[in-house]
């Protein structure tokens, strides 16, 4: 019940001996994740004490995964040192970088996410919350104790609706949550991840979050119309910004009516996605959602094949 990272991922961490880098290191490890070095040239040799886990710190990428096996890594390093981080992960095989950093420019990102891609790594992020597959892995900042293993997939640009929706539908559960970021430029888009999540046999719908700016929902909306079989309900954040300014993530840029809130949610709909007006209100159509399809019912009250099942 997982994409992208299982209990079975072997996490390093890049910038693990900074503040940012500890304080989530210990929430990672807490979760349950298999952390097993942490990456700083400065520091290698030593080990870091979490609680009752020593994790050794490595001189290079490379260094690590060598001597771990090392399949993921977390970037938490500063804006100014992320495009050299993400291109030594990809130069020693990493198979996922996780770039929580925020802040970077946008040449350094298409720079290092084309760069990672020839390489085959696929990089989370930048400016991003990471994923987690509760109760197996957590591979960011996302809190592991606000949600428990289910049959929802969530992806999503925003890290706070992240958090909302798995509160919201912490009783159900999630099979993995992926926070893409909202930068113009990301690694993972919201069709890599429905794609994957329609490919997973065990997770039973998925929820979307975008927001205003851009047109990578529309864009989705059509990959959904085309290859999505499972149930998507959707949510948009941005519907009272106001007109003509750019509001949160860097990537939420609206130019005339393309990237408005309204715009995306027309898409989404057009192509039989169910869209929530708030994040509880798209929680309460995730859960009516579920019991249809459960119930062999469509949302409108009738069987799959269309007929009145009374």
């Amino acid at each position: 019940m997982a994409i992208y990272l299982t209990k079975e991922s072997k996490v390093l961490v890049q910038g693990m001996t900074g503040g940012e880098g500890m304080k989530h290191t210990r929430r990672m490890l807490a979760a349950g994740t298999d952390v097993v070095g942490g990456v700083n040239p400065r520091k290698a040799g030593r080990t870091v004490d979490f609680d009752d886990r020593a994790v050794p710190v490595f001189g290079s990428v490379y260094e690590g995964i060598e001597e771990t096996g090392a399949d993921v890594t977390v970037v938490f390093v500063p804006p100014a040192f992320a495009k050299t981080a993400v291109i030594e992960a990809a130069d020693a095989g990493i198979g996922l970088a996780v770039v929580i950093t925020e802040g970077i420019p946008v040449h350094d990102s298409v720079a290092f996410t084309a760069y990672a891609q020839s390489k085959g790594t696929r990089i989370i992020g930048p400016n991003c919350p990471g994923l987690i597959t509760p109760g197996q892995s957590n591979a960011g900042i996302i809190p592991a104790d606000i949600t428990k293993p289910g049959r929802i997939g969530l992806v999503s640009k925003s890290g706070t609706l992240t958090y909302q929706l798995m509160y919201e539908l912490r009783d159900i559960g999630f099979s993995s949550c992926v926070g893409i970021g909202g930068d113009p430029v990301v690694g993972t888009t919201h069709i890599d991840c429905l794609a994957a999540f329609e490919a997973d046999p065990d997770t039973e719908l998925i929820v979307m979050i975008g927001e205003i700016g851009g047109d990578a929902e529309e864009r989705a909306a059509a990959y959904i119309r085309d290859h999505v079989t499972k149930p998507v309900v959707g949510y948009i954040a941005g519907f009272t910004a106001p007109e003509g300014r750019t509001m949160g993530h860097a990537g939420a840029i609206v130019s005339g009516s393309s990237g408005t809130a309204r715009a995306k949610k027309e898409a989404l709909e057009a192509a039989g996605v169910q869209v929530g007006g708030t994040p509880t209100e798209t929680a309460q159509l995730v859960l009516a959602r579920l019991d249809t399809e459960r119930a062999g019912t469509d949302p409108n009250g009738t069987d799959p094949n269309g007929t009145d099942p009374n």
